[in-house]
């Protein structure tokens, strides 16, 4: 039974109670997740200020084989990739570039690839990036090796995100151990918006040397912080009409309706007015599912 004075042990009890609610609002340590579950992983802010590392159940199953008329930048990133996992030194990596020309098909195509010799992925949003440095310490001891993917990266001024990853590529005491590289897709190459009146800062001297101003050596910075650069482009309708032909092969539509398919593959690309990998990706899924079984 207790001594305490009922006055006291009323504060007490008080205190416990106030101290729980606060227990279940702080952020909480990272914590690592079921290795085996997966072989990549989506990084998750929690509303409560948690946050965890969630197995992703069903990993895109596409493979390198499947990518067509992309193969310079294939070649790159698997390279990239294999010195990598195989313990060599290796680079982060920034892939840019015209939309749905097959960014991130490659990185998934590389995970699907190199999984089976210890690489994994983790996916973290943009937003929670200022966590990065929880991640990499999270990871640090682990005998995998770990993709950390960022996709359609791209910062407004002022994000906190911005500096967090500026900060973990190179510039700061905290780095990404041996055994992390981060890969990111964007549409931009320099990460942040452009604006016309940022190339008046441009300096250019009597000697025809060009200087930027201090605007824009800040927006170059981040994406040079990337060791290797990855450069997309828009197709042709040749290269388009390829890809419709491999996606249609890969559902497995007979070479006679492939090239039946041709005509209605180019209509359906005016019609959005993109001859991207996506489209044709998104043609070769209709066009199959309406051919008998």
């Amino acid at each position: 039974m207790s001594t305490l004075p009922d006055p006291l042990l009323h504060l007490i009890q008080r205190a416990e109670v106030v101290l729980s609610r606060l227990e279940a609002v702080l952020p909480h340590a990272l914590t690592a997740p079921d290795w085996t579950a997966s072989i990549a992983f989506r990084y998750r802010r929690r509303s409560a200020g948690g946050s965890a590392l969630e197995p992703v159940r069903h990993v895109a199953p596409i493979r390198l084989a499947d990518l067509v008329e992309v193969e310079p930048q294939k070649e790159r990133l698997v390279r990239n990739t294999e010195q990598f996992v195989a313990g060599r030194t290796a680079n982060n990596v920034l892939l840019t570039g015209a939309r749905g020309t097959g960014k991130s098909s490659l990185i998934k195509a590389c995970l699907n690839e190199f999984a089976p010799h210890g690489l994994r992925l983790i996916e973290v949003d943009k937003t929670d990036l200022v966590d990065l440095t929880d991640i990499v310490d999270l990871v640090a001891e682990r005998p995998e090796r770990f993709i950390v993917y960022c996709d359609d990266l791209s910062f407004d001024e002022g994000e906190p995100g911005y500096k967090a990853l500026k900060s973990i590529l190179d510039g700061t005491v905290s780095q990404a151990s041996d055994n992390v590289v981060i890969y990111a897709t964007s549409n931009r190459r320099h990460l942040l918006p452009e604006y016309m009146a940022e190339n008046l800062t441009y300096q250019h001297l009597e000697n025809g040397e060009v200087h930027p101003g201090e605007v824009v050596e800040e927006k170059i910075s981040l994406s040079e912080r990337f060791g290797l650069w990855v450069s997309f482009y828009p197709f042709t309708q040749d290269e388009y009409l390829a890809i419709v032909a491999q996606w249609l092969r890969g559902f497995g539509v007979g070479e006679d309706a492939i090239v039946a398919a041709r005509p209605e593959s180019l209509v359906w690309a005016l019609e959005r007015g993109s001859r991207s990998g996506r489209v044709a990706f998104q043609f070769a899924k209709d066009y199959s599912g309406r051919q008998p079984g």
